[in-house]
């Protein structure tokens, strides 16, 4: 399945927003150079869907704000729980 994110980075406030069941912004403290905010993104999803880094794959987006990224297909019915929503 995949995802769109809407990449945020350099801000003072880290965050992952899902805007649809596909669509989610992650807002990231690192700059974007050296795939410095992309790592950050990717840890951020991870951890906001309680999967490893390694089950997130990049398809497209690397040096854009608009990414695409490859999720297992058991998240196509995730919710966030209470509990997740603490994290961020």
């Amino acid at each position: 399945m995949h995802i769109t994110v809407t990449a945020k980075p350099k801000k003072k406030k880290e965050f992952v927003q899902q805007i649809s069941p596909t669509h989610y912004i992650v807002s990231v403290k690192e700059p974007p150079q050296q795939g410095r905010a992309n790592q950050a993104i990717i840890k951020a999803l991870a951890q906001y869907f309680d999967i490893s880094q390694s089950d997130l794959v990049f398809v497209t987006g690397q040096t854009s704000k608009i990414k695409i990224f490859d999720v297992p297909d058991r998240l196509a019915d995730f919710e966030v729980l209470p509990s997740q929503k603490k994290l961020f």
